[in-house]
């Protein structure tokens, strides 16, 4: 790239750190919506059910340890070969484990409040472009090669798709209806060539609805 487009607003290395960090304010804030409001959030089902499920139990392990392992895993990834996943890094690793982590901590303002989700996502964003700037500079820049990131792109999407049968068996465990409803649901949106993890949920919640789990 030539030194005119380096010094352009939009191809300036300074100015990456801002469009993450008002990306993660925007998904932030989603979050914010999801916890407060029950609607909002910016990811996919499957994994949202795994924030409500910290919701409703208070227990935030699972879904902080899940997204903080795709923050990692992307931060690294964008560093070696310059491509910032925005599923993995932002909206569930911003968007899911950093919220979890604050409310398993006990920092509940830093997500229950509107202004201060905006603000921490705002930080959090602009953090994590700086990281991934500075690791190019001292790494990647300094040679032609990218090592071994053409082993990572991806990896995290693809473990999602592992979560469908759990779900199901989850789903089996609890009654034989929701069992049968989230089976229907994952058959659908296999067919359909969706998340079969998605499709377990919304098929074990529409007949959890009809044939609720007797008190």
């Amino acid at each position: 790239m030539n030194t005119e487009l380096k010094s352009d607003f939009w191809y300036a290395e300074w100015t990456f750190p801002l469009f993450v960090g008002l990306l993660s304010a925007g998904v932030f804030a989603g979050t914010h919506m999801y916890v407060v409001y029950g609607f909002g959030a910016f990811n996919e089902v499957a994994f949202v059910a795994m924030l409500r499920s910290g919701i409703d139990t208070g227990v935030y392990g699972a879904v902080a340890a899940f997204g903080a392992s795709f923050l990692f895993a992307r931060i690294i990834e964008g560093s070696l070969v310059g491509i910032l996943d925005i599923g993995g890094a932002i909206q569930t690793g911003l968007g899911l484990g950093v919220p979890a982590l604050l409310l398993a901590g006990g920092f509940d303002f830093l997500v229950m409040n509107f202004y201060a989700a905006l603000a921490t996502g705002m930080v959090l964003g602009i953090a994590v472009g700086v990281i991934i700037i500075l690791a190019r500079i001292f790494t990647v820049n300094q040679g032609n090669s990218t090592y071994g990131a053409d082993v990572m792109m991806g990896a995290g999407n693809t473990s999602g798709r592992f979560l469908g049968p759990l779900i199901i068996l989850a789903a089996m465990a609890a009654s034989i209806p929701i069992g049968i409803g989230s089976l229907i649901g994952s058959l659908l949106f296999y067919v359909w060539k969706k998340p079969v993890a998605g499709g377990a949920i919304l098929g074990a919640m529409v007949l959890g609805y009809f044939f609720p789990i007797a008190a």
